[in-house]
């Protein structure tokens, strides 16, 4: 996988890292004000890394909070990003809906955001059948959603038969890696788990909470065990539990980036086909890693573009 500059000398963010990071800043352990939050997520997406950028994560309580932000920013139909025209108002800033409460929200977090270009759907229940059926029912078209179950409800049998319902309809899986205790860590075997029975469906999937940086690394200051984002990618294509949870421990980056650099472009788009993006409250610190493994051009991440 090449990660030189473009011929033109331009510096471009690699496919295997395009469109990677959904911009969670609003959520714990960011907890970014939904004020700064807005310009911030902008001036990303203006940067010259914003190829890497997803779209801004909201959950549906505070659609009516991010509309006023953005217009306080941006004026009416609050955007100005490129894609996602609104009739009649202009670009309008792309979000992706979190929907802790279920299916009941729904319907009314669609509404909501009618301000905004609904980027995808993220869609937390306890029911994967009843889930697809309320997406099918309620769901514009083009518009993606992933499925999230509690990770309790993916054990043992649960988790095949969780896939098997979603590999049967449009959507996405998406698992939890991480969050603010450590029981909300999965280690290398639950994950693999569920990496390797996406893999053996086709079944995309996106990840969220605790992947800001590249490696896999006991954090210093809670002592958690956090994935390394490199080591999913990584293991996102396998299909044999064991293989895929030895990447999942890897902790040094230099065996992970000299893995990176032997993919092919066929390996990078099977990758990206199952492991679609992760939520991060920080844009910086994935890139800044990405930079320091030599797996980005600082070119990319240089601070004045922050």
């Amino acid at each position: 996988m090449s990660t030189a500059p473009a011929a033109s000398g331009a510096a471009v963010v690699p496919p295997l890292f395009q469109g990677l990071f959904d911009d969670a800043a609003v959520f714990p352990p960011g907890n970014l004000p939904v004020a700064e939050a807005v310009p911030a997520h902008l001036a990303h997406r203006a940067a010259p890394y914003a190829a890497a950028v997803g779209p801004l994560l909201c959950g549906a309580g505070r659609l009516g909070e991010l509309a006023a932000a953005a217009d306080a920013v941006t004026g009416p139909a609050g955007g100005t990003e490129a894609d996602g025209t609104a009739d009649g108002t202009g670009p309008r800033l792309r979000v992706g809906l979190v929907l802790p409460g279920g299916s009941s929200e729904l319907g009314p977090a669609l509404t909501a955001a009618a301000p905004f270009a609904v980027a995808g759907v993220e869609l937390a229940t306890r029911d994967a059948r009843e889930a697809v059926a309320a997406l099918d029912l309620l769901l514009p078209p083009n518009v993606p959603a992933a499925v999230e179950l509690p990770r309790e409800l993916l054990r043992g049998d649960g988790l095949e038969e969780v896939l098997d319902v979603l590999v049967d309809s449009p959507y996405r899986a998406k698992f939890r890696t991480g969050g603010v205790v450590a029981g909300a860590f999965p280690d290398e075997a639950e994950l693999a788990g569920f990496l390797t029975g996406c893999a053996q469906r086709g079944l995309p999937y996106k990840c969220t909470a605790g992947l800001h940086h590249a490696v896999r690394h006991t954090d210093p200051a809670t002592g958690f065990e956090h994935h390394g984002f490199l080591n999913v990618l990584l293991a996102a294509a396998e299909t044999d539990p064991k293989a895929a949870a030895e990447i999942l421990a890897e902790r040094s980056g230099a065996v992970l980036a000299e893995a990176v650099r032997s993919l092919t472009d066929r390996q990078v788009t099977v990758i990206r086909n199952s492991f679609t993006a992760f939520g991060t409250c920080s844009i910086a610190e994935p890139l800044d890693d990405l930079a320091a493994l030599g797996l980005l051009s600082p070119d990319l991440t240089s601070q004045e573009d922050r």
